[in-house]
């Protein structure tokens, strides 16, 4: 007889081969069919909502693994939100205008740029946003996320575009914005200022020179002991080019100041860098003289004389000079700092900047005129060991700004520009009040934006470019006054809403007023306006106005807003403050961040470095699935690594989880949920203990998602399938389901267990696993009232019936006596006194403390083990016992089973030949049969 015929053997159509780059576009399809995201929303009716507000990822080129990772996270949110209970909310969004959509257009231009209208080039850059939300939203689909992807929110929609003039004019009408001349970043190459946020740091070779100003006068009456000597202030900058700027030289009041004699000059530098100082000159070992010392608040007032131009430079205080570096006296250039700015509005210094847009210097500049900024370092260095005032040179490399679009150096220049200020109304008081009512997620980011909006300067927000939202301010042409007012906005406010923002580069200023328009100054009828946009960040910042106050679904404050670390000076910081500037709150409740995708060896990717991985091509090569489970399994609070490796080593944890759901779908071929799953008191008590356990990873995952630890959501899981399940419980339970009766108390109790355990798993997965976790549910049996998708489900719930401490305690005691006597066991295959563990007969030794409880449970034990016999004895009776050193008075010794070898379930039983109808059996077995 073919005994493998009689076996419970398992059945399946479940695919062994994920093949998931072949098989996810035909889950998408399903999906969009079904039209999932609203079946979703459908179900969670009435439920309260959840709403995560997407950051708008900038709409050119494809995204990359960074823009991945942000759009999964959000995913695994939302989807974990729907399963919990809420109506989780997600429209996605993408921020159109601004200087690289612009960019990118005049590239494709060329020529014909020149005869382009304003409008026109306008529409140009429209059409190319339009083209990369289309290619991105794809993208984004494809990595299983779900949303409102057929109604998304635009930055360059026309309700969009209308809803930021609206929130200008607000903070605009309430005084908190108005125009000024003072230094801000400046890239010379893109011609327009920049905000804090599009400034990148990178690595930047400059000349640091040390240059000596000679005072005007004798310094004699307020320093007697330098009477009649030449006396110079040395001053110590990394930015030669901005000599010809300098007003003035500042020192600190309490800092001890050195007059050192070197030959015939006396040089004054802070003393405690002196040394460093002559190190610099090239005078160390060389003869040299202190003549005074006295702290730097008597120098003011002083004049020096500028050493390229004939001006004077004014000895002034500043509490920001430091000895970290150069002198302890700081060149000032007020039109070329924030700080110099700053100290010379005190003392009253022009804000003198002779730069134009192109990074030149101006017709009045001596020497240098029409020279390149970066280009004149080297003329101004020649200059100045000319005239004798450069004492030393040296090429340093520093951390410098840099223009994030072009990658070029910027700098300061003052210009005339449009700010929020922090101080009016009280926005940097109420800005910082706001983010202590704030949950940030990690604690570190609370630190982080804090210190920014402490110490930030007004919001420049106002840019020398074209595609954006235009600055909506007229002016009188008589008076020059500006002009916009609540009418004027609300009539502003209706066109845009029409005729989306080009309307203002159409149209001339009176028809953009409501009739019979005039200055509240002068009653002047003529008008011009104002030609510069608003910074891409006050776009994108006043999306809680525009996407979240508008649609019914949203609302403001959201739950959560999610961004890489990068965003406390970028989206999180100015939504904050253009919130707290027109309502006096933050927009957000809750504010999570992620780190930044680098390789395996955390270093930064790079297409140059050779060390890049392209978003598109993983997703071809491993699917989307591993590219979640990525994210998933990764700490994301800090930076996230990839790799071939690491996605390989993803690949195999994948393989382990299907593989596991796979078995047990496989054997689950024959049973129906509602007609033989068992209540649980009609269980077996190891499938009872394998349920308690799934009790607690649900408990433990369920809180993970809730604090948004998904590595820790996966690792729970992923532990509890390889070691709890494959490795121990469906090992064991192989025998039971195999050889017993198909619809034994038995076999179906350990069928009603695998049942709870894959549906409850696939829950608990269908956030990060999305594609592997619908095809499993499809696979499993029906049963009335099983959803269509996973993703209409919610997770599982801790069932009490399951959760049962004591028996939890006992299986513990057990599962660890076998992790000791499996030690004997396999030292006893080693020795080949047995070659599988079905070939051994074990006798066990134990503490009086554990003898009930192992006798009660013996044969659970003998399965535990996989082998065929299992006895307690005294320990005496043991030959040469392996002795447990972690459980004191356990004594194991493993011999050849006794018997024949059961040919139906292999197991070594002495009733094995009892029956003369089938001779090779156990009895066992032959009660199966």
């Amino acid at each position: 007889m073919d005994y493998k015929k009689t076996l419970n053997l398992p059945q399946t159509d479940f695919p062994m081969k994920a093949n998931l780059a072949g098989r996810e576009p035909e889950m998408l399809k399903r999906w969009e069919e079904m039209n999932i995201y609203h079946k979703i929303r459908e179900c969670a009716k009435g439920k309260k909502p959840y709403i995560l507000h997407d950051g708008p990822p900038y709409a050119n080129g494809n995204i990359h693994l960074g823009t991945a990772l942000n759009k999964i996270i959000k995913d695994i949110v939302i989807k974990a939100k729907n399963m919990t209970g809420f109506d989780g909310v997600y429209v996605p969004g993408w921020d159109c205008h601004g200087l690289p959509i612009e960019h990118q257009v005049d590239k494709e231009l060329g020529g014909k740029n020149s005869g382009l209208s304003q409008v026109e080039k306008r529409r140009a850059c429209r059409v190319y946003a339009e083209k990369y939300v289309g290619i991105q939203r794809d993208q984004f689909k494809r990595l299983g996320v779900f949303g409102e992807w057929g109604n998304p929110y635009l930055t360059m929609a026309y309700p969009y575009e209308a809803a930021t003039v609206h929130e200008f004019g607000k903070l605009f009408l309430n005084g908190s914005v108005y125009k000024g001349k003072k230094p801000v970043y400046w890239c010379a190459t893109c011609k327009t200022a920049l905000a804090e946020a599009e400034v990148e740091y990178a690595d930047h070779h400059t000349p640091s020179i040390y240059v000596r100003f000679a005072f005007t006068s004798d310094i004699g009456a307020i320093r007697p002991k330098l009477a009649g000597k030449k006396v110079f202030m040395v001053i110590w900058t990394t930015t030669p080019w901005t000599i010809p700027a300098n007003l003035a030289i500042a020192v600190k009041d309490d800092f001890i100041y050195a007059a050192v004699k070197i030959d015939d000059d006396v040089l004054i530098v802070a003393k405690d860098m002196l040394d460093y100082c002559l190190d610099a000159f090239g005078h160390r070992g060389k003869a040299c003289e202190i003549v005074d010392e006295f702290k730097g608040e008597v120098l003011e007032g002083q004049k020096c004389v500028h050493p390229l131009i004939q001006r004077n430079s004014l000895l002034i205080l500043a509490p920001f000079v430091t000895l970290e570096a150069g002198t302890g006296a700081v060149h000032i250039a007020p039109g070329h700092g924030q700080e110099d700015y700053e100290i010379g509005l005190e003392y009253g210094l022009e804000n003198y900047a002779p730069v134009d847009d192109a990074g030149k210097f101006t017709e009045d500049v001596e020497h240098f005129a029409g020279q390149f900024v970066f280009d004149a370092n080297d003329n101004v260095i020649q200059k100045l060991k000319e005239a004798g005032a450069l004492l030393g040179h040296v090429p340093m490399q520093h951390s410098y700004p840099h223009c994030w679009r072009c990658k070029k150096p910027i700098i300061f220049r003052s210009t005339e520009q449009w700010f929020i200020s922090m101080e009016k109304n009280d926005l940097r008081k109420k800005a910082l009040a706001a983010i202590n009512e704030v949950q940030w997620i990690p604690s570190w980011g609370r630190d982080r934006i804090y210190g920014m909006v402490e110490n930030r300067p007004d919001w420049c927000i106002s840019r020398q470019r074209l595609w954006g939202v235009p600055i909506t301010i007229f002016y009188c042409a008589k008076c020059k006054n500006e002009l916009l007012t609540q009418d004027i906005l609300n009539h502003l406010v209706s066109m845009v809403e029409k005729n989306g923002a080009d309307v203002w580069f159409e149209k001339e200023p009176k028809d953009l007023m409501p009739k019979h328009t005039t200055c509240p100054h002068c009653r002047s009828t003529e008008f011009t306006k104002e030609v510069n946009i608003l910074d891409v960040w006050f776009d994108s910042g006043v999306s809680h106005a525009a996407v979240l106050e508008k649609r019914p679904e949203l609302g403001s404050p959201c739950d959560l807003y999610l961004e890489g670390s990068d965003q406390h000076r970028g989206w999180f910081h100015s939504s904050l403050l253009e919130s707290v500037g027109t309502r006096g709150r933050a927009p957000y409740k809750s504010v999570l961040t992620h780190g930044f995708v680098v390789d395996g060896e955390g270093k930064k990717m790079s297409k140059s470095g050779g060390n890049a991985i392209d978003a598109e091509d993983a997703v071809s090569k491993y699917g989307a699935e591993i590219l979640r489970l990525w994210v998933a399994a990764e700490d994301y609070t800090d930076d996230i690594r990839i790799s071939e490796e690491i996605l390989k080593r993803l690949m195999e944890a994948y393989r382990r989880i299907r593989n596991t759901s796979r078995f047990i779908l496989g054997n689950l071929y024959d049973f129906a949920p509602d007609a033989d799953r068992l209540d649980g008191d009609q269980m077996l008590e190891m499938d009872r203990w394998a349920l308690h356990r799934l009790q607690e990873v649900i408990r433990r995952v369920t809180e993970a998602y809730e604090r948004h630890q998904f590595h820790m959501v996966f690792y729970t899981l992923y532990n509890y399938c390889t070691v709890d399940l494959s490795a121990l419980y469906l090992d064991v339970l192989k025998d039971r389901l195999y050889t017993s009766k198909t619809a034994s108390a038995a076999r179906r109790s350990g069928q009603t267990a695998m049942f709870i355990i894959l549906n409850a798993m696939t829950r608990l997965l269908a956030p990060i696993l999305t594609f592997t976790a619908e095809e499993v549910w499809a696979a499993l049996p029906a049963w009335n009232g099983k959803e269509e998708s996973v993703h209409l489900t919610q997770f599982p719930q801790v069932e009490e019936k399951y959760f049962n401490a004591s028996l939890g305690e006992r299986w513990k005691a057990m599962i660890d006596a076998k992790s000791e006597i499996a030690k004997a066991v396999e030292q006893a295959r080693k020795e080949k006194v047995i070659g599988h563990s079905l070939d051994a007969r074990i006798s066990i030794a134990l503490p009086d403390k554990m003898k009930d409880l192992f006798a009660a449970h013996l044969e659970d034990l003998r399965a535990l083990l996989i082998v065929s016999q299992l006895q307690l004895v005294e320990e005496s009776a043991i030959a040469n016992p392996y002795k447990s050193e972690e459980i004191k008075g356990l004594a194991v010794g493993v011999e050849k089973a006794r018997g024949a070898k059961c040919e139906r379930c292999w197991i070594y039983e002495e009733s094995v030949g009892a029956n003369a109808d089938h001779p090779t059996v156990c009895g066992r077995c032959l009660s199966n049969l």
